[in-house]
């Protein structure tokens, strides 16, 4: 049996599931066009099939759509690339080929089909849901077209290229299992038998994009040599700037071009990041979740930026201020700081500036005489007396400075040359307590004896809490994340001051490279002009470029710190959700208190509540209320019990342990953990509890999750929000739409990747699936009611909102097994009334048979392969996981290889591999196994009992940005700090992340330095136990 072992990787955003109708909106104002998606649930109609009229064969429909929305959507195509207009006719053939598969092209032929990706520059969008079969001589016209862009290549060979981005791997779970993230090609309706053919080739032609990846013999392995010009162009005409998306998102990501060209693809298709890190791996060049969510969030701020600066453009022409110079300066601005240090003098609200009352007055002309023409200049001609700016030769000349400096101060070049400067001197940041701080300190001693010395003891503690940042100074390039933050939060809670310090020398090495070369006169100038220019560029880089500069600092800083941490946050909440669940025993979960005692939740193998009570083990009587403890552990044979981490939990934990040590739960062997009850108190008063809930005190509600929290980590966690879960460090002081997106994007890709039971999974997990949200999930739980389980994924498109699209994102993710399918009857397909009453045509022809492959990790799309290669190996769907069936899978890929064999069957190797995990996995196989599970112990160690030099094992409870907190039980977490995990410390597998530990892992440490009086204990990591 081959390993078997799924890399779920790591950071998007908003994957959007709905499907999307483009609207395209162009301003009247300029040539900027924007697409628009608006969402639905109502996509019946995406079933419908379209009417036999003349279409061109779009790739850039962004979403299977109405008929009249898919014509309108091609004749946007068409209309910027007259060549497009011949091929309108060619549409009438695709009723010719009635299974996609059935008449294969040849490699060769094939080959000359580009990936296409972006190739309609007048389109708001890129390659769609749609696509059509195309003959030879179609081929030859699109090939000419990109003759750069070779066909479905794979991506292996570049795998050494790309590794910059593999910096935070999140964890892999074994060697093996490198195409469980890729199963995409083939088609998608093995099992639909629709009346009509036209709604199967056009609704669901999911196979078109591995045709795309597919390897030729000349081609080189998925890495095109080149990209069409025509694909650059229309991202620059479409975003009206002057820089090239592709290339700049390719250097701000280190991501080769064909890649983002892709994932851009990809993105506005809607596809979700956990379907393109399974299934379009090859189009993704096998990257991990965290690198493609970094940019598909990059993409999203530069659209955002092309979107501001249209809005700002707009803006000034309305004003009549803009000039073409500034529009250039404006479209050429690569991030929101430089627009904004672009536009800020011309907001409106904002004083007119030096250089704008100047040129008000029409200096501008002399100051371009200065440099273009300085023997002509008389600046005693500009001379007017009685005009206030021009009164004297003094004036004169200042107003010529101020337009000098202003001209400098936004001249790209000029700015590109004094960061160089910065980068190469000793650039510091400097943090110390501020005056209105120190001022509150003294008050607080004049007033110790006052009555209202509560807000100033705050203060003063606020201000100790700061103690490592009342006289920081750290190296620009050297300061660590939560430094910056730190002194963030310091500086917004008027704590402390920060200022960046820039070398005066760097002042001078400017000063004399701007006289010298880019700001020197064209013509031989007056001793009292080039004052002026010396002027100008020390006033410019003073009032204008040194603030510039001491922003960007700090907002590249703020920006970088942000990323690690919601980075951190990410890898803590993918480890939290992935802890291994303890299956086929009934559990006790505990809510510890002392004055509102214990609230106890007896719950089933199944997570079924079997009974609730309270027992107060802390006061009067505790002999009476532990003997009933032992009475409900013995009548429900419970012999694990879950404690939260909140108040009274170690007096809690000293109960159950001196019960265990007297045996007084015999026969049972009795055991407990604790886990973090963080979030536990929120959901207990939550809509979702309540209903889930109803008639359930809230105190016995939380003791109920914490239970659960045990059994199903994964199913129970997703009913919190992320951010209460208890995970990482400075939550507070970072972007929270990036955090929430990225957070919800972790439990999405834990969710999909672990697959879900569709018939007996609860709809606040449904609705964590990719492709699938609230409403979607919703619906699937009322047809599951009403019409009882689902027999087969196929039956998912009788589901109200269930379009092609989201029946593509999510199949692969949601499993059937046979073991929870129950004995009711399953009404008819045609039964879903709301569907049918709308449309029914489309959703005819269902089957109703269990599949066998519905269980596995294949996706639909792929289910011609599984077939194909179960004849091949001389097996049956009804074997699957079985250990005849792994015995010949395994002889077959021994006598042939992996790549032979795809040929053979005609489809990818990472298609081929993922299929065979598929089938040779275990019924009910989960990934999760591989992970630690919680930690059961019977005694109990306290803080005194350590000694220096001791070592321990533990399991890391939370990792922050400068170090890891490890629970080694005994009350206390401790802190391996980040300088004592070290390369040679680590297993090869973790050596490329940015701190390597997460929560979950076991690890060995030993004890540096205890500190009782304010209860720390500082670690040493030995290794981390596999």
């Amino acid at each position: 049996m081959p390993t078997h072992s799924l890399s779920i990787l790591t950071m998007m955003r908003r994957p959007r599931t709905t499907t999307a109708k483009v609207v395209e909106i162009r301003d009247s104002d300029s040539d900027l066009s924007f697409s628009q998606t608006i969402s639905s649930d109502e996509d019946i109609d995406d079933w419908r099939p379209t009417e036999p009229k003349p279409k061109a064969p779009s790739r850039v429909a962004k979403a299977p759509a109405a008929a009249g929305e898919k014509k309108a959507a091609a004749k946007r195509t068409a209309k910027p690339k007259e060549p497009k207009a011949p091929k309108l006719p060619k549409t009438p053939k695709v009723p010719k080929v009635p299974k996609p598969r059935a008449p294969r092209k040849p490699a060769a032929a094939r080959k000359t089909q580009t990936p296409n990706v972006l190739k309609d520059s007048g389109a708001p969008v890129l390659a769609g849901a749609k696509r059509k079969h195309i003959d030879d001589k179609d081929a030859e016209n699109i090939g000419a077209k990109q003759p750069d862009r070779p066909d479905g290549e794979k991506a292996e060979e570049s795998g050494p290229s790309i590794r910059m981005k593999e910096e935070r791997v999140s964890f892999i779970v074994s060697d093996g299992h490198q195409a469980d993230r890729w199963a995409g090609e083939g088609s998608s309706l093995a099992g639909l038998t629709a009346k009509k053919e036209e709604v199967e080739e056009e609704d669901f032609t999911f196979d078109e994009p591995c045709q795309k990846k597919q390897k030729t013999s000349g081609a080189c392995l998925g890495r095109p040599t080149a990209l069409a010009s025509s694909e650059a162009n229309t991202l620059r005409n479409e975003l009206n700037m002057n820089w090239d998306l592709i290339e700049l998102l390719s250097t701000l990501t280190c991501v080769e071009r064909w890649v983002c060209v892709n994932i851009i693809g990809l993105v506005r298709e809607e596809n979700t990041v956990p379907f393109m890190v399974r299934y379009r791996k090859d189009m993704i060049n096998h990257m991990d979740a965290d690198a493609v969510r970094d940019v598909q969030l990059i993409y999203e701020e530069l659209c955002a930026l092309a979107k501001k600066t249209q809005s700002v453009v707009q803006t000034l022409t309305k004003d009549g201020v803009l000039t073409a110079e500034l529009e250039q300066n404006l479209r050429s601005c690569r991030s929101a700081d430089e627009l904004d240090h672009v536009y800020s003098p011309y907001k409106k609200g904002s004083k007119l500036t030096k250089a704008r009352r100047a040129k008000a007055l029409g200096l501008e002309e002399a100051a371009s005489a200065l440099m273009d023409s300085p023997h002509t200049l008389d600046l005693k001609a500009w001379v007017k007396p009685g005009t206030e700016g021009l009164s004297s030769v003094e004036e004169v000349v200042t107003g010529v400075e101020h337009i000098l400096a202003d001209m400098i101060a936004k001249d790209p070049e000029t700015l590109t040359y004094v960061k160089t400067l910065c980068e190469n001197s000793f650039v510091t940041i400097q943090s110390s307590v501020s005056k209105s701080a120190l001022k509150e300190k003294e008050q607080e001693k004049s007033v110790e004896g006052h009555k209202k010395p509560g807000a100033q003891q705050n203060k003063n503690k606020d201000i100790d809490k700061f103690h490592l940042y009342v006289d920081f100074t750290c190296n620009i390039q050297r300061i660590q994340p939560h430094q910056t933050l730190a002194i963030n939060r310091g500086e917004n809670l008027k704590i402390l001051t920060v200022k960046v310090n820039i070398p005066d020398r760097l002042k001078n090495d400017f000063t004399c490279w701007c006289i010298n070369n880019r700001w020197r006169p064209k013509t031989l100038a007056k001793e009292e002009l080039r004052a002026i220019i010396k002027n100008a560029v020390e006033d410019s880089y003073k009032r204008l470029i040194l603030p510039f500069l001491t922003r960007s600092y700090r907002t590249k800083l703020t920006s970088a710190a942000e990323k690690e941490s919601i980075a951190m946050f990410v890898q803590n909440l993918r480890q939290r959700l992935l802890v291994s669940p303890v299956r086929g025993c009934v559990i006790m979960g505990v809510d510890p208190g002392f004055r509102h005692g214990c609230k106890l939740a007896v719950l089933s193998p199944t997570s079924q509540i079997l009974h609730t009570d309270v027992v107060y083990l802390h006061n009067a009587g505790q002999q009476r209320q532990s003997e009933k403890l032992c009475h409900l552990m013995t009548k429900y044979s419970c012999a694990k019990v879950v404690i939260g981490n909140g108040t009274a939990c170690r007096e809690t934990e000293s109960v159950f342990a001196d019960l265990i040590s007297r045996r007084r739960f015999h026969p049972l062997d009795v055991s407990y953990c604790i886990t973090s009850e963080a979030g536990a108190s929120i959901y207990s008063v939550s809509p979702e509890a309540i209903k889930e809930m109803p008639d359930m005190d809230p105190n016995h509600r939380s003791a109920v999750s914490i239970g659960r929290r045990v059994q199903d980590p994964l199913a129970e966690l997703v009913k919190i929000d992320p951010k209460h879960i208890g995970i990482g460090t400075y939550q507070h002081d970072v972007s929270t739409g990036v955090l929430k997106a990225s957070l919800n994007s972790v439990v999405q890709e834990c969710v999909s990747f672990v697959g879900v039971d569709i018939n007996i999974c609860s709809e606040m997990l449904m609705r964590h699936v990719a492709g699938l949200n609230a409403g979607r999930a919703r619906n699937i739980a009322e047809w599951r009611e009403q019409n009882g389980p689902f027999n087969n994924r196929e039956q998912l498109k009788l589901v109200k909102g269930m379009g092609p699209k989201t029946y593509q994102q999510c199949a692969g993710f949601i499993r059937i097994n046979p073991q929870t399918l129950h004995s009711a009857e399953p009404s008819p397909p045609p039964v879903p009334e709301k569907p049918a009453a709308k449309k029914g045509k489309g959703k005819t022809g269902v089957p109703t048979s269990f599949n066998p492959l519905d269980q596995t990790c294949i996706h639909p799309e792929s289910y011609h392969v599984a077939q194909r290669f179960l004849s091949l190996v001389g097996g049956s769907a009804d074997q699957i996981g079985s250990p005849g069936l792994q015995r010949c899978v395994a002889s077959k890929v021994r006598t042939s290889s992996v790549e032979e064999l795809a040929k053979t069957l005609d489809t990818t190797p990472e298609t081929l591999k993922l299929t065979i995990d598929g089938l040779t996995q275990p019924p009910g196989f989960d990934i999760r196994q591989n992970f630690g599970q919680a930690d059961f112990k019977r005694g109990i160690v306290s803080m005194s009992d350590l000694r220096v030099g001791a070592v321990l094992t533990g399991r890391v409870d939370n990792t922050a940005l400068f170090g890891a907190f490890v629970d080694i039980g005994v009350g206390r977490a401790g802190l391996i700090h980040k300088s004592n995990i070290t390369l040679d410390k680590l297993p090869l597998s973790q050596r490329r992340r940015s701190l390597a530990l997460g929560p979950g892992e076991r690890v060995e440490v030993r004890v540096l330095n205890l500190d009782p009086q304010r209860g720390r204990i500082g670690l040493d990591l030995i290794r981390i136990l596999q």
